[in-house]
């Protein structure tokens, strides 16, 4: 675990899974992504030296994917919700933190694509919404979850802490390669070019477009608006040359061997692991009408 201070109450946490973001202040900490189940325990570990133990209250799961779920079940049992009162008088949840998510969350959790089983109870949210925004007020700070349809999957959330200036992006914001559409759990294209453009329209410069407001990736380095701008407009390019070739006729094997991401391939492509530079093209194709 790698722990890096955004903000003076705000730090991410880089590991085995996704990047984790806690908010940390008197009333305890909101965890934003539990990373995977086996480095859980690890995670906690690093959360409690950097908090100096103070309860977990809240988690938030940006997506459903397990780099970003798997640790919610550990950190369920660990923490304490605040279910009323105040710093002075809290009343405890003895059944553990608050799981935020969008019900897209929920609804893949409890029925996986393909043959894969059902998410034990206690990894599943606790607490869901249904509509573009939810809201926590949570150690003096308001906190808006911001829901992108379509995006990475169809269950992506923004974690905007307004007073700290800092967006916690999921996986709809990643700057250590292509982004990963996932067409099974209903991920598109034009929603992960949207997501990118609402965290434009959230975050605000310092001087010379550097600084401001922090946003954590779901994997890769903190960045600043500049660096957003930056990734918006390489998929940007590469989804409009993506749709001119579908609109000349041309099969997902031709528009391959045209390159239509030639040119960043050296920042961002891969030919290997988990996700590749070829099926970035294929999964853009598809959801952009090629058959």
């Amino acid at each position: 675990m790698h722990a890096i201070s955004v903000k003076p109450n705000v730090w991410m946490i880089a590991g085995a899974g996704g990047n984790t973001t806690i908010q940390i202040g008197d009333q305890g900490v909101l965890v934003v992504d539990t990373q995977f189940a086996q480095v859980a325990d690890k995670l906690i570990a690093e959360i409690n030296r950097i908090s100096g133990n103070k309860p977990i209250r809240y988690v938030v799961n940006t997506h459903v994917h397990p780099d970003h779920v798997g640790g919610n079940e550990r950190f369920r049992r660990t923490g304490n919700a605040i279910v009323s009162g105040n710093v002075a008088g809290d009343v405890q949840d003895n059944n553990g933190a608050a799981i935020f998510a969008h019900e897209s969350v929920l609804f893949r959790l409890l029925k996986p694509a393909g043959d894969a089983p059902a998410a034990p109870a206690g990894m599943l949210p606790t607490d869901t919404f249904f509509g573009e925004r939810e809201e926590i007020s949570f150690n003096g700070e308001a906190v808006e979850l911001l829901h992108q349809p379509a995006a990475h999957t169809d269950g992506d959330v923004l974690v905007f802490f307004r007073r700290s200036d800092v967006i916690a992006t999921g996986d709809v914001y990643i700057n250590t390669g292509y982004p990963l559409i996932d067409l099974a759990q209903g991920g598109t294209i034009n929603g992960i070019v949207a997501a990118l453009n609402q965290i434009i329209e959230i975050t605000v410069p310092h001087d010379k477009q550097e600084g401001g407001t922090m946003v954590i990736p779901g994997h890769g380095r903190i960045g600043d608006e500049a660096d957003v701008v930056e990734y918006r407009d390489m998929i940007t390019i590469i989804r409009d040359r993506i749709q001119e070739l579908i609109k000349k006729g041309m099969t997902l094997q031709q528009i391959r061997a045209a390159a239509p991401t030639s040119d960043y391939d050296g920042r961002y492509g891969s030919t290997s692991g988990f996700w590749t530079t070829d099926m970035f093209v294929e999964a853009a194709y598809r959801t952009l009408g090629g058959k």
